[in-house]
């Protein structure tokens, strides 16, 4: 599997390349992603202004389809770190963010569907891509048990009742130089499974479970989806499009 987030993870600044969504987004350090505005002094983006946190919607459907208890709770514990509430939006959890994990891992892309998962199994090269002879819902579960265990190594305690120091101490360490985990590469895991799903989760189309109430777009002046808006995200690039205080998303054009 090939990395999609830089090997030091930073919070809101790492979601500073999440490109495939057509906004110039912010930047900050893995524990808190607090963001912070463009310095683009044309952007008109100042702290407080012209961005609205608005109340999320009900979730859109109770409980989890995928992870259990104990892997819903590490899931919430790290996507509330990694994304706290701020004056600009709600904290990852609150956003959505767990929730799209969950769907994903529940549906195709979890499943395997377009993987081989039949063997033999020979030892390939990063850049030939996926190559586990699991599902990527399988191993984000063996991912979230070997956290577990190593937290409880290193802690005595489970990754969701750490504190917030210790937490962001544990995940720095993940990203960059994995704890001791036996058959089990822990920066891998973390760096080309958990983040990329998170940061899908905070921008991706709400009709997906994440991103709730379109305040991740709101939040990076994004006005929804870029076939509407394909010609602004050139003018706009790295600044907030006029229309972002009310951006579209599918179900707005169902």
């Amino acid at each position: 599997m090939s990395s999609d987030a830089p090997q030091n993870v930073g919070r809101r600044s790492l979601i500073t390349g999440v490109g495939a969504f057509g906004a110039g987004v912010l930047a900050a350090p893995l524990g808190a992603v607090r963001a912070e505005q463009p310095q683009a002094a044309d952007s008109g983006i100042k702290r407080g202004e012209a961005v609205q946190v608005h109340p999320a919607p009900p979730a859109l459907a109770d409980g989890y389809q995928s992870l259990g208890l104990d892997e819903a709770a590490i899931v919430e514990a790290l996507v509330a770190h990694m994304w706290p509430a701020d004056d600009l939006s709600p904290d990852g959890v609150v956003l959505g963010i767990a929730t799209f994990i969950d769907r994903q891992l529940a549906g195709a892309y979890g499943q395997g569907d377009r993987l081989y998962l039949s063997g033999p199994f020979k030892q390939g090269k990063p850049e030939h891509g996926y190559q586990l002879a699991c599902t990527p819902e399988q191993y984000f579960k063996d991912g979230l048990r070997h956290l577990a265990d190593v937290s409880v190594q290193r802690y005595s305690s489970a990754p969701d009742r750490l504190t917030a120091d210790q937490l962001e101490d544990f995940l720095r360490d993940i990203s960059s130089a994995p704890p001791q985990a036996p058959a089990f590469n822990l920066n891998s895991w973390f760096n080309e499974l958990f983040y990329p799903l998170f940061v899908r989760g905070a921008f991706a189309d709400p009709i997906y479970g994440g991103n709730r109430g379109k305040q991740a777009w709101r939040m990076i002046g994004y006005p929804g989806l870029p076939a509407t808006y394909a010609t602004d995200m050139v003018t706009y690039r790295g600044r907030r499009h006029p229309a972002s205080d009310s951006p579209m998303s599918i179900q707005d054009f169902s």
